[in-house]
């Protein structure tokens, strides 16, 4: 395993053909946190990309009453996914309602047959936040029903059988909810789009006073900046970086693929210890 790694981290990947990849966030600017970077790589490739938070950030403000705070920061997510030039995709629950559960899954489930992607990014599933566990939770299964004729999905929608892998980003801070440290399977070099996901992140103004005044945030776009350099300071490569793991190919897909690793394999890295345990 780790010879083939190796060579294909030594490769520079031209463009390949066009591949549809889904961003599935939990709430308004989780995906700028901790996978735009990845998703504007993926866009300057050739890929269509797609940008959906489950939840719509109803209960994120201390200031703006519930209706506001839904239509603000929907659309704030909106003009992020245009600055990224990503499809945007309406949320399907409030905030703290992100449960691993049957209504949601049937939305979700339509959503992701709509979209057919070939990746699908999402949140990881051990982090400091339910609502962050589950959204990665649900974003899995949904892709694994894909193809499930009998899943009664909301709307009806037919299922899709293409192959599709499916990437789990950092937890925030580089924690599990046991404060353990979770390291990446493969480290992305997003130095060269740190701009991009500044100005994507700084499209959720509503977000800087919020977090600010219920997190303790000093400055929120510098926030995500030194996130990602904590990332790339795991990497021992980057400054700056996002980091995946593969999730098991087995429900997803006819063999075992890696398309991002194929896509992104000039700008990324794998570590090869934690290659390494995953057969140990």
């Amino acid at each position: 395993m780790s010879a083939e790694i190796n060579e294909k981290q030594e490769k520079s990947p031209s463009v390949a053909a066009s591949k549809t990849v889904f961003a599935i966030g939990c709430h308004p600017d989780d995906i700028e946190f901790t996978m735009a970077g990845t998703l504007a790589l993926l866009k300057a490739r050739g890929c269509s990309i797609h940008y959906m938070s489950i939840a719509n950030g109803s209960w994120g403000s201390a200031t703006m009453r519930r209706f506001e705070t839904i239509r603000t920061r929907r659309d704030e997510g909106a003009a992020a996914a245009a600055f990224l030039g990503a499809t945007f995709h309406e949320s399907l629950t409030d905030d703290l309602d992100v449960f691993y559960r049957r209504e949601t899954l049937l939305q979700l489930i339509a959503v992701i047959r709509e979209v057919d992607p070939d990746i699908v990014l999402t949140q990881s599933t051990s982090d400091y936040m339910e609502d962050h566990q589950n959204a990665g939770r649900l974003a899995a299964t949904a892709a694994f029903c894909r193809c499930m004729a009998n899943a009664p999905v909301e709307p009806p929608t037919p299922p899709t059988f293409k192959d599709v892998a499916v990437y789990h980003a950092q937890p925030h801070g580089n924690r599990d909810a046991m404060r353990r440290l979770v390291r990446a399977e493969r480290y992305v070099d997003v130095s060269s789009v740190l701009d991009v996901k500044r100005s994507a992140l700084a499209c959720h103004r509503s977000q800087k006073e919020w977090l600010d005044a219920s997190q303790g945030f000093d400055s929120y776009l510098d926030s995500m900046v030194e996130a990602n350099a904590a990332v790339g300071r795991l990497s021992g490569k980057y400054e700056f970086a996002e980091g995946w793991r593969r999730r098991n190919w087995l429900g997803l897909s006819a063999t075992e693929i890696d398309p991002l690793g194929d896509l992104l394999g000039d700008v990324s890295w794998v570590d090869l210890e934690y290659a390494k345990r995953l057969d140990a």
